[in-house]
């Protein structure tokens, strides 16, 4: 694709998705395969630097400028939305496909945007889009939709007002390398951050996403996180604040994902376990730390992807969620067993996955910069990741107890997307060449040492022995685990009854008080304008007379002084 390009690659995608709702039958299934294949072809068709510009109110837009990282990340959102309509093609709604269509071209679109404008508008389609997947997910997602259109508002929100800032201050509209050396930038980093599900608003993830259907959260996983990463990446690259961030959400994601029993949130709060280490990856900022970023968002989507295949799988057939109400399903659907153990092996970052291949990437660049207690958390967080994605996902959906269930295997479609992303997996873990070659600069690095793959094993196996020894504490019960999301979903709610229940009785005495006073005034005038009141009685026309003269008088005689 040279100068000649005519539409960002995503908008095929966008324009797809809006076409979808007017298809039936297999010529829908065809469009479903074909159109992320063919935006696939043209992501890898754009070339280096600005290809499509606009102008736009005296600005001049770069509409698809392309690099090494913006193909990268344009090059597994589309093979993304390829797996994941591969494995909704049984999804009655079509409105959530097209929805999901929408959402991942608008991705797209921020991988390839060259300026501020265009960025913001992809970053808000992007919100729509996403909103409306999991909205699809049916009654019960109606509440979890709003609180997460309102939490993505308010990101969107700072982002513009941060942008505004931006062109006011700079009077340029490029999307580069920023700092936070002015309120706008920092505005505009919070605006990522939200997006990113950074503290203290790292709800909105395990909040939102696992009310939506069973194929609604595999498109859900890898767009706005990731996405996220990508903007981060390119303009806050080194900020030694994301060190701390990306800890945090580290920790965070692992500590609320082992009180869990759901099992798609618990594999919601390993997204942000998981987008936490390439957020800490971003804030090292060394070549190396980008590179393993930018590796472990591609990885991270796949895996992640293919874990929630085999739980979207286990929730089509079997209607349940809940890890105390399952187990033991491995003697029915082996090939969703099978897959969900590859999944978890390479979240875990088990050798011969795609997960060691780009997490230890971020942990050598702690360690080349000497960064000892970051390196040590790094390695603790992976022993925590998995305990809680590696093990206990599928040791409680899988194994465990026997359930009693016995559904099968899903349908054809289900079963291939997994087996394809599950090849993918082990086949970036073999061979991290091809994905190397992709990253932004030239990878310098060597994952199988025999050092690497022998600590990498011990720590993992001391990590399951930990697992097995503590399984009595580690079983759930039918509870759900809140933290700042309470102040909106327990305590906003009671205030605003209070609230209500205030203004009700300050109404009542107000009409009270209103009425009373009404009343009053009532018998007031009824006294002075009755039958029997002053000015209700019956004057004489003379008298009546004789006043109007004076007053005519008084008016007269006032006027001329």
């Amino acid at each position: 694709m040279t100068a000649s390009l005519l539409i960002p690659p995503g908008l095929v995608l966008i324009i797809g998705g809006l076409l979808l709702p007017f298809l039936r039958g297999s010529l829908r299934s065809v469009v479903i395969i074909v159109l992320p294949l063919l935006t696939l072809a043209l992501v890898w068709n754009v070339p280096d630097g600005a290809v499509l510009r606009a102008p736009f109110l005296g600005y001049d837009l770069i509409l698809v400028k392309g690099d090494k990282l913006s193909r990268l990340f344009a090059t597994v959102f589309a093979i993304m939305a390829f797996a994941g309509g591969l494995f909704a093609l049984n999804q009655e709604r079509t409105i959530e496909l097209a929805a999901a269509f929408v959402y991942a071209g608008s991705a797209i679109g921020v991988a390839f945007a060259g300026d501020l404008i265009t960025l913001f508008i992809c970053w808000e389609v992007m919100a729509i889009g996403s909103t409306l997947v999991v909205w699809c997910g049916g009654r019960q997602a109606q509440s979890a939709g709003l609180r997460y259109a309102s939490i993505h508002l308010l990101g969107g929100v700072l982002l513009m007002a941060g942008i505004a800032g931006e062109v006011a201050s700079a009077g340029s509209i490029a999307f580069a390398k920023l700092d936070t050396s002015t309120i706008p930038r920092w505005l505009i980093l919070a605006g990522f951050l939200i997006n990113a599900g950074a503290p203290p608003l790292s709800a909105w993830l395990p909040d939102a996403y696992p009310e939506s259907s069973w194929s609604g959260m595999v498109f859900l996983s890898a767009f706005t996180t990731k996405a996220a990463v990508y903007v981060l990446l390119r303009g806050f690259p080194g900020t030694e604040l994301l060190i701390y961030v990306g800890v945090f959400m580290i920790f965070y994601g692992i500590v609320y994902a082992i009180l869990e029993n759901d099992m798609r949130r618990i594999l919601a709060y390993s997204i942000v376990n998981q987008v936490g280490f390439m957020v800490a990856g971003v804030g090292i900022g060394t070549e190396m730390a980008l590179n393993g970023a930018a590796s472990h968002a591609f990885t991270h989507i796949v895996y992640k992807a293919l874990l929630l295949m085999s739980a979207g799988s286990v929730l089509y057939m079997t209607g349940k969620r809940k890890c105390s109400d399952l187990g033991g399903l491995f003697r029915t659907m082996p090939l969703t067993t099978i897959c969900g153990i590859i999944g978890a092996l390479s979240i875990s970052s088990f050798p011969l996955t795609s997960g060691f291949v780009s997490k230890s990437m971020i942990s050598e660049a702690a360690a080349s910069q000497h960064l000892e207690l970051v390196w040590f958390l790094l390695a603790a967080a992976s022993a925590g990741v998995f305990l809680h994605a590696g093990i206990k996902f599928p040791w409680f959906v899988f194994f465990q107890k026997d359930s009693g269930l016995r559904p099968s295997d899903p349908p054809w479609n289900m079963r291939l997307a997994m087996v394809v992303f599950s090849v993918i997996c082990i086949g970036l873990g073999v061979m991290p060449g091809p994905l190397y070659a992709m990253l932004p600069y030239n990878v310098d690095y060597v994952p199988y040492t025999a050092s690497h793959v022998v600590s990498q094993l011990q720590l993992l196996l001391f990590s399951g022995l930990a697992f097995f020894l503590m399984l009595g504490w580690l079983k759930r019960t039918l509870t759900i685990t809140l933290d700042v999301d309470w102040i909106y979903r327990r305590l906003g709610p009671r205030f605003g009854s209070a609230l209500d229940r205030a203004a009700d009785t300050a109404w009542q005495w107000l009409v009270g008080v209103v009425g009373w006073g009404a009343n009053r005034v009532n018998d007031r005038l009824h006294r002075h304008h009755g039958p029997e009141g002053v000015f209700g009685r019956t004057w004489p026309t003379g008298t009546m007379a004789f006043w109007t003269t004076l007053m005519l008088a008084a008016y007269l005689i006032l006027s001329n002084l």
